[in-house]
């Protein structure tokens, strides 16, 4: 008896988990493998949204779910209604998550409109796992198999960075017209009906039947049109809940999987439920624990001058920069001061850097704080001509300093030359030569580098002229090594920034196109990037070089530098330098053209092709400083 009584458990308890396996794959994948767009249609790209819901155990909060889509924390808390960024969420809590929605073909019969989010594969993901759970069916794992060609679903490394297509559709310019300025990416959940959507959302059913049609099934994406986005609803205060409770709605979305089941079955799922449970918070109390020991191994970084921890971030600083201790000198601090006077004011070039003598040898030396370690990361990796030479590095415990030792470069800066040396103009072949050499810089560390290195900061001040009135890229202490992130700590220099930049924090190569296309202004006009009322010099060119040719040229020879009008220059050359400035200052980024095509742009000038004497070059408009 007692053996069929235990047989009958095992049965009953498999007969359960197969119920539920088998409901959940009838019910969570949408035959649809994306939803068709035109490539020809105009409003793509565009800026949308996903209604996405928080959930246990690792998406309750804005931290993880803004990891997630590749935002920052206060791009979904804005528009989610929440106060404060680093508030807790609960179950269920309606999000809405902003999304870049782009047409692409990604076959000759396959062309879908999708947001690009990569996603790094973790221990025990696979396709359908994520595209379910985390990205919560706005995706499916068929469409990231063909989204990712190059790898197989049952072969995945950890590490390996998938792209995960989650739908979306951008207004065509009808519904623009009807005042449907977004398409919001919605997933149907089993206790939802269209009018239940429709009235969260504040528009008519018919308005969802005329997008999506009529046959929408349950985990299916469809897209909402609105105006403007409703005002979520969310608690004054999120509450503090284990990780496995559940919420009111949580419990009527499962209503319709428990009715019919026997006393039996529902024993053994409470059972397995409570299992659930005590996995979930046990793994949610882990992970307290590694942020708690994360903090601890933070706190113990934090040091005073003369203390242990000093000694033990030298060691921890020359543990990180190994790699690279056989390719750059090593300085000694007395060396330094010794070369510098004791770090005076006379030896003051700029900020921080500080011009040296040692032994016969001309250095720049950088003062930093600590957190030199990324730069020098940076550096170690780039070798060009056209970026500045890191020589070596010193570290000085007692100070809680470290300095990186440049090669000196003797003409200063690009920007002391075009707005402080005006008795020194420099002429059009030279400026020419200048922006060649800078994206030629930019083409290296951009194209040949892996990951790709992100300079942030290009602006006439970080650009250096040796003594041949060659340019060199200074100052990579900004410098990101990867790109398409987002970062909300926005820093660099007023006038040269980005406008996706500033506005959401997306780090790429574009954003220094961006900043090129200021500099090559400047050496166009001879105007600062920022003039003293505030006003960016990239936002006055708008319109430049419109209508026809007589009156473009016209317009460029009132805005360009008066000075470049006293020589013979070419027009042809000045205009053609103009267009590429404004192609680099699109405020489409994907619009933005490559430093590639730029170099080559810029070197297919005419003036450029006749020889460039050193004395039209050095001697008579320059002098070494």
């Amino acid at each position: 008896m007692r053996n069929k009584s235990q047989c009958l458990s095992f049965s009953l308890l498999f007969f359960f988990i197969f119920f539920l396996f088998s409901y959940h794959q009838s019910q969570a994948q949408p035959s649809t493998t994306g939803y068709t767009c035109s490539a020809n249609q105009t409003t793509y790209p565009c800026q949308t949204y996903a209604f996405y819901r928080a959930s246990a155990p690792d998406l309750l909060d804005l931290a993880s779910i803004a990891d997630l889509f590749s935002v920052s924390r206060r791009m979904i808390s804005e528009p989610s209604n929440i106060s404060s960024p680093s508030s807790p969420l609960i179950q269920n809590q309606p999000l809405f998550v902003p999304i870049t929605c782009s047409c692409k073909t990604l076959n000759a019969s396959y062309t879908i409109s999708f947001a690009n989010l990569s996603y790094t594969i973790k221990s025990g993901d696979t396709f359908y796992l994520v595209s379910t759970n985390k990205y919560q069916n706005l995706t499916t794992y068929q469409s990231v198999e063909v989204v990712n060609p190059t790898f197989v679903p049952t072969k995945l490394e950890v590490g390996d960075v998938i792209i995960f297509p989650v739908f979306c559709k951008c207004p065509n310019q009808t519904q623009l017209r009807n005042r449907v300025n977004y398409l919001v990416s919605y997933v149907l959940q089993p206790s939802e009906n269209l009018s239940s959507v429709a009235s969260r959302f504040g528009i008519e059913t018919q308005a969802i039947i005329d997008v999506n049609g009529n046959n929408i099934r349950p985990f299916d994406t469809l897209f909402v049109p609105v105006a403007r986005l409703p005002e979520l609803k969310q608690p004054a205060v999120a509450p503090s809940t284990s990780p496995s409770a559940e919420t009111p709605s949580r419990k009527t979305e499962r209503k319709g999987v428990i009715i019919g089941l026997s006393i039996g079955l529902g024993i053994c799922g409470a059972s397995l439920v409570l299992a659930a449970g005590m996995w979930i918070y046990r793994e949610a109390l882990l992970k307290k624990k590694r942020e708690i020991e994360i903090d601890q191994e933070k706190q113990k970084l934090q040091f005073n001058k003369g203390g242990k921890d000093l000694k033990d971030m030298e060691v921890n600083f020359m543990a990180d920069v190994s790699d690279c201790l056989d390719k750059y000198r090593i300085f000694k601090i007395e060396e330094l001061r010794e070369a510098t006077d004791s770090f005076s004011e006379d030896c003051l070039i700029q900020g921080s850097v500080y011009k040296g003598n040692i032994h016969g040898e001309i250095y720049a030396i950088k003062m930093m704080k600590w957190n030199a370690c990324e730069e020098l990361k940076i550096l170690q990796k780039v070798n060009h001509g056209n970026l500045v030479k890191l020589e070596g590095f010193c570290i000085d415990p007692e100070d809680a300093n470290c300095y990186l030792i440049y090669e000196y470069i003797e003409n200063g800066s690009l920007h002391s030359w075009l707005h402080e040396y005006k008795n020194e103009n420099l002429n059009w072949k030279t400026r020419l030569r200048i922006a060649i050499d800078v994206a030629n810089g930019l083409q290296y560390i951009h194209e040949h580098t892996r990951p790709r290195v992100v300079h942030k900061d290009i602006k006439s001040s970080n650009i250096l002229l040796d003594s041949n009135m060659r340019a060199k890229i200074a100052n990579f202490g900004l410098a990101k090594s990867g790109c398409n992130a987002i970062t909300m700590h926005i820093v660099g220099t007023q006038g040269y920034i980005a406008p996706e930049y500033l506005a959401d924090g997306v780090v790429s190569t574009k954003m220094d196109v961006f900043s090129f296309g200021v500099v090559l202004l400047e050496l166009i006009s001879g105007k600062e990037a920022i003039d003293e009322e505030g006003k960016v010099l990239w936002a006055k060119v708008e319109g430049i070089l419109e209508g026809n040719e007589e009156r473009k040229v016209k317009r460029v020879k009132e805005w360009m530098d008066k000075i470049l009008l006293q020589d013979s220059i070419s027009m042809e050359s000045v205009m053609s330098a103009m267009g590429i400035a404004i192609a680099c200052l699109h405020k489409d980024p994907s619009k933005r053209p490559s430093m590639v095509d730029i170099v080559y742009a810029l070197s297919k000038s005419d003036d450029l092709l006749s020889d460039i004497s050193d004395d039209a070059l050095s001697s008579s408009q320059v002098s070494a400083r």
